[in-house]
């Protein structure tokens, strides 16, 4: 399993609404969905016309044996995962790793560099500090003492890849690496290149909240996916955006918390102040081809808070929703690249 955050809730949780409640159609065509749990989570698979040439058993299991092979890569959960090794590996030397757990980490340290520190793999100590991660939860805040001791084990700088050569180098023995940022969505994308593989060209797959979209529903429209309002009371959709060919995915503060004299401490640790965000973004959706670059993404936006999130996936080109809390509700803030999506 990825994330303990995944065994209570979904930390990036969307709605997917099924077309059949919002528009009566009389000729929509079959969907077999497929259903399972993995990596600490659920997961959904919806197939439109599923080809008459596949078993969909067969198919359930296929993808319940690549998101298995994806566990023993990138769990923290697991004595026996590669990352776990990493981990537990109390050495500077460089390390022989595979080349698909060296592309995770390359691909999630890029991330890092891009949002200067805001999403990084390294932040592992700080969110088993805070009660988050698989040490289990806390009743109150750390100490400062800890938390200061905590950051000396944190930097995506103190991690090297070399992936011409499969190496991997860390630069304090103690590094705790965790993927659980960027690994549900790479999961999606995962499974979303298993069904193009077999010629599936119209599908949903959703793994623990994170989406991944191709061709049509089984109405013959692009998908609709709801985004969930940022309440810890109820699951409702706060909008509704119709999307194809694209992933979705989502970063809240709203609901993996705990409360200590009266104040609330999210899950979403910043790793450059080594605590809980404090500013008024309750949710961050990300849209992007890749499962993986939304899902961290998202992450990284909903550190980054109301002002400097936006600004940065202005500046990236990103198609981004952001929720912002203030005295009157929730505003919304978009980027031109989320204004070109159809909503409602």
């Amino acid at each position: 399993m990825i994330s303990a955050a995944s065994l209570i809730v979904l930390r990036s949780f969307i709605l997917c609404l099924a077309l059949l409640a919002l528009c009566a159609c009389d000729h929509a065509s079959p969907q077999t969905d497929l259903q399972g749990s993995a990596m600490g989570t659920s997961f959904v698979v919806s197939v439109v016309d599923f080809p008459a040439e596949l078993d969909a058993d067969v198919l359930r299991q296929d993808i319940l044996d690549a998101l298995g092979s994806l566990d023993k890569l990138a769990s923290t959960w697991r004595d026996d995962s590669e990352l776990s090794a990493l981990n537990m590996a109390l050495s500077v030397d460089w390390v022989a790793v595979s080349a698909p757990f060296c592309d995770l980490l390359e691909r999630s340290l890029e991330i890092s560099r891009i949002t200067k520190g805001a999403f990084d793999p390294t932040v592992g100590p700080l969110v088993n500090l805070w009660g988050f991660g698989p040490a289990g939860a806390i009743t109150e805040p750390p100490t400062d003492g800890d938390i200061v001791a905590a950051q000396h084990r944190v930097g995506f700088d103190l991690l090297e890849v070399d992936c011409n050569e499969q190496l991997v180098r860390k630069d304090v023995p103690d590094l705790y690496v965790d993927l659980s940022g960027w690994a549900k969505g790479h999961a999606v994308d995962l499974v979303a290149g298993l069904l193009e593989s077999r010629g599936i060209d119209n599908y949903m797959a959703e793994i623990g909240g994170e989406l991944r979209i191709r061709g049509h529903n089984r109405n013959g429209r692009k998908w609709a996916i709801g985004i969930e309002a940022p309440s810890t009371s109820e699951r409702v959709p706060h909008a509704v955006v119709h999307v194809t060919d694209t992933s979705v995915a989502t970063s809240g503060d709203y609901r993996n918390y705990f409360e200590h004299d009266g104040q609330r401490y999210s899950h979403t640790i910043d790793p450059r102040t080594g605590r809980p965000v404090t500013h008024k973004l309750a949710a961050v959706t990300v849209v992007n081809a890749s499962a993986a670059f939304a899902d961290a993404m998202a992450t990284a936006l909903l550190v980054l808070g109301p002002d400097d999130g936006p600004e940065l996936a202005r500046e990236l080109g990103l198609a981004a929703y952001f929720l912002v809390r203030d005295a009157s509700g929730i505003q919304e803030i978009t980027t031109p690249d989320f204004d070109t999506l159809s909503t409602q």
